[in-house]
């Protein structure tokens, strides 16, 4: 017999053939493989077959011993990938304009990594409809293809499907596909074909991608236990259930990688044309990648259309849907195939959070929309989370732009009005109710919830319901614009009363002008001049030190002096006094400021309002500061801080907490005017200290730019640049003025030569700005009551 040397597997197998003068059809009867079978090995149109095949074969051609070893060699030789990739590569066809994910592909490229020394490696990628797992999984697998030479194969499980495949089926697809012999399969029959895949994927490095499964039951048979493959599933479901699973949850894109891709769609010319047009329609598509491909090729096939006619088109949110639609590719019909895979219960409740005003949701308030207790809401939210309907974090739940509009859609399709309705009303009016016992515990008065009140909330802390109000602030803010169109004014103003003395814990929200106007609105038409009185002064508060409107606050606190005198009460007046000495101070008229502030001292001394005598004995202080008379402003300051020590618990601790910060950060601005560093370092930093223990990010954000304008004034420039790094890392939760500033002096301080100019007195006289005359001015009356 002819040496065959380093000859494949198939031309070895068909020269064995003929020098046994047998024809394939007399090989296959005589090793029980199928004719095809040994044609397609011939052929090199199958992978080298097992040993078992081999084996058959060998037993066919009668041969010895030698010659059976050198056909087994030669299997061996074609399953090494250093002999050539025989492989299986069954990938449908890849995309050319993948944008973005590094983060994901570096992630799973490093797990295929793993897999070639290490057990089989299971990667589940979940996401909500459209956000490209099937793409990511693709466009992964042929970037590590080399790491599995045995086979890289792609089965769609269909798991949106009415009747997907069974596990049977599927198993014999990746047998056949891995070129397992029919008489193999034959002979382990059905019942052993599970034990048979197996063994196949141990025994080979193959790349499986399971898409589109349904849950757990459908993937689990089809994980290998054993050998240096690996299986990336991707499912809509997070596919809890799976053990030993590395998880990769996917969602939109970012904007720029949205940007990108849509670029890479409508070409570069196009994009350049209005990039402003470009990033609405960017996010209008919720940087949803099958949103965006929708988009971007009705835009392909409208080379007439420009990108600023699709956004104004997507901008009508009742057609949005019906316009992402292009050809058989249809967002809203991705949706529906999640959607009607929920249980009535949870479709239900999806319907329902299209209701929700804000972004996001609690498990509390959806229990307000269906009427379950928490712990079912809970169980049906995690329901849509599962199925990839929702999104969680930090245990809230969020619908994205596009899945709010289907649920809305759904719900006017299927939701009668008045139960619609009937929800929307009592999640507004839970949020209300729920506001007043959490504002109430930074009233003087008030403090934690009787123990009575039941609810399904946490507000056992100040903390905790200062983090509530932050939380669902969207919410009850919308709840409110509802119950104010509707006209019902006592619960407008009862619901903002209960939250004037929570505002200055939260100041740069960006609603408090809104709130506050709309009460003060409201306390009109109710014709209480004592509650108008009271809420033109919250009014005027907001003007002035939300928006720097100095001229309006003015005239709003004028109004509010008028109503309070129409009212004969004595702390309204002197608030009405104090925001105009405020308001003045800033607009550089120190004595008519110094006027407004005797007049506050003496109708807070003679009411009795030891909160409003200590505001304006540091307003005092603060105006005397803004003119440049330091030493009296020292005075002042340590005048009000003898009266704080002695007022005591008289004084509401957090309030005494929130002055004793700013009267600290006073002092220490003083004696930066006065160039006494050591003072003003110590001083400062003391009001850093309380207003970060007090989670106060505004008042610290101030305390930190002080201090380190001190320092930097004094020459310490290291440690200015660690004041001003730290105010920066506060992020948006701090003043946006003082973080601005704290930026630009980090930035002058990381690129001049020399330490950037600072004129102490200009620091007390920011008259364009707006600040605390001792912090926000704990102004409201607490003896006014909540209007209810």
């Amino acid at each position: 017999m002819a040496e065959v040397g380093g000859a494949g597997f198939g031309a070895l197998l068909r020269q064995l053939r003929l020098e046994a003068s047998l024809t394939i059809e007399a090989l296959a009867e005589a090793s029980g493989v199928s004719v095809r079978g040994i044609g397609d090995l011939e052929r090199g149109r199958r992978a080298t077959p097992q040993r078992g095949t081999v084996a058959a074969l060998a037993n066919g051609l009668g041969l010895d011993e030698a010659a059976r070893e050198r056909l087994l060699a030669a299997a061996r030789s074609g399953r090494n990938p250093r002999h050539g990739a025989v492989g299986v590569r069954a990938f449908p066809r890849g995309i050319t304009d993948f944008v973005g994910r590094k983060v994901e592909l570096a992630h799973l490229a490093a797990l295929a990594g793993r897999a070639a020394v290490m057990h089989p490696v299971v990667v589940a990628v979940s996401g909500p409809p459209g956000a490209g797992k099937t793409t990511l999984a693709l466009h992964a697998a042929r970037g590590f293809a080399e790491h599995f030479p045995d086979g890289q194969l792609m089965l769609d499980l269909r798991g949106l499907d009415d009747s997907p495949p069974d596990t049977a089926e599927l198993m014999l697809r990746v047998l056949k596909a891995l070129g397992v012999a029919d008489r193999d399969l034959a002979k382990a029959g059905p019942q052993g074909h599970p034990e048979l895949y197996r063994q196949v994927l141990a025994e080979r490095r193959c790349l499986l991608v399971l898409d589109n499964a349904r849950d757990e039951s459908q993937v689990r048979p089809l994980l290998p236990g054993a050998g240096a493959g690996m299986v990336v599933i991707t499912s809509r479901r997070m596919l809890t259930g799976l053990e030993s699973v590395h998880r990769l949850p996917i969602g939109e894109l970012s904007p720029a990688d949205a940007a990108a891709f849509l670029t890479a769609l409508v070409g570069q010319e196009r994009a350049d044309a209005d990039p402003v047009a470009l990033a609405e329609v960017a996010r209008r598509c919720a940087h949803l990648p099958l949103a965006l491909r929708v988009a971007g090729n009705w835009l392909g096939t409208r080379t007439g259309w420009t990108v600023r006619r699709l956004a104004d088109r997507l901008a009508l949110e009742e057609r949005r849907l019906d316009t992402l639609a292009a050809g058989d590719l249809r967002l809203s019909a991705a949706f529906d195939l999640s959607y009607r895979q929920l249980t009535p219960t949870a479709a239900r409740l999806f319907r329902l959070l299209s209701l929700v005003d804000g972004p996001e949701v609690s498990a509390a308030g959806a229990a307000q929309l269906t009427g379950q207790p928490l712990f079912d809401a809970e169980d049906t939210l995690e329901e849509l989370v599962e199925t990839g309907l929702l999104g969680t974090d930090r245990d809230r739940y969020r619908l994205h732009d596009l899945l709010r509009l289907f649920a809305r859609s759904r719900l006017h399709a299927e939701e009668p009005s008045e139960n619609s309705e009937a929800a929307r009303s009592t999640l507004h009016r839970w949020l209300l109710e729920t506001a007043v016992v959490a504002g109430r515990w930074y009233e003087p008065d008030h403090g934690a919830p009787p123990a009575t009140w039941q609810a399904t909330v946490d507000l056992s802390t100040v903390e905790l319901a200062g983090q509530w109000l932050q939380d669902e602030g969207d919410n009850w803010l919308a709840a409110l614009r509802a119950a104010a169109t509707a006209g019902d004014h006592t619960t407008v103003v009862e619901v903002t009363e209960a939250l004037h003395w929570f505002s200055d814990q939260w100041v740069f929200w960006g609603h408090w002008p809104e709130v506050f106007r709309t009460a003060a609105h409201c306390a009109q038409a109710l014709g209480d001049p004592l509650l108008e009185a009271t809420h033109l002064n919250y009014h005027a508060w907001a003007l002035l030190l939300c928006e720097g409107r100095h001229h309006d606050s003015l005239a709003r606190a004028a109004q509010a002096l008028a109503a309070a005198q129409r009212a004969d009460h004595l702390p309204q007046q002197g608030w009405a006094h104090f925001y105009s000495a405020w308001a003045l101070g800033l607009l550089g008229d120190h004595a008519a400021a110094a006027d407004h502030n005797h007049e506050s001292a003496l109708l807070f001394e003679a009411a009795g309002d030891l909160h409003g005598t200590l505001q304006a004995m540091t307003s005092t202080a603060y105006n005397l500061l803004l003119a440049d008379r330091h030493e009296e402003s020292l005075a002042e300051d340590l005048r009000a801080l003898a009266f704080l020590d002695q007022a005591g618990d008289r004084i509401e601790p957090h309030i005494a907490d929130f002055a004793r910060a700013n009267l600290e950060m006073n002092i220490g601005r003083s004696h930066t005017c006065l160039k006494n560093w050591p003072e003003a370092a110590d001083h400062l930093r003391a009001a850093v200290n309380l207003g970060r223990n007090s989670g106060n990010k505004g008042l610290e954000s101030r305390a930190l730019t002080r201090l380190g304008d001190a320092l930097l004034a004094a020459g310490h420039r290291d440690e200015a640049r660690d004041a001003f790094t730290r105010c920066v890392s506060l992020g948006t939760a701090a003043d946006p003025s003082h973080l601005t500033e704290a930026r630009e002096r980090l930035s002058a301080l990381g690129t001049l030569g020399a330490p950037p100019r600072t004129v102490p007195g200009s620091i007390a006289r920011r008259a364009t700005g707006t600040e605390y005359p001792s912090g926000p001015p704990e102004p409201r009356d607490p003896s006014a009551g909540s209007g209810g």
